[in-house]
């Protein structure tokens, strides 16, 4: 598998190619999406994009792990997490992409 990434430029890149605003007002535009998103996150709210997924924030509660290396027992603080879970034509779309 290629180690390719997509950047916030290819983001900006790809709004400037598809919709034709500047390539400085795309770049604010997806720095507003993204900003927006982040922000509700912070919130403690959900943000559900229609066929793609949905970001959100689980509190994980402190617990007892163990080193492997030494099997020493190391409290775990208890944390906020961000998840994502993938939609349905998401996942099917990535699967598909699996047949070559």
């Amino acid at each position: 598998m290629a180690n390719n990434t997509l950047t916030r430029m290819d983001l900006s890149e790809a709004v400037f190619r598809e919709v034709g605003l500047s390539r400085n007002e795309s770049a604010q535009l997806v720095e507003s999406v993204l900003e927006h998103m982040s922000d509700a996150l912070v919130r403690g709210e959900q943000v559900k994009i229609s066929s793609f997924g949905t970001f959100s924030v689980r509190n994980k509660t402190a617990r007892v792990g163990r080193n492997p290396k030494t099997g020493e027992e190391v409290p775990i603080n208890p944390r906020r997490v961000l998840t994502f879970r993938p939609s349905h034509l998401m996942k099917d779309r990535v699967a598909d992409g699996n047949k070559s």
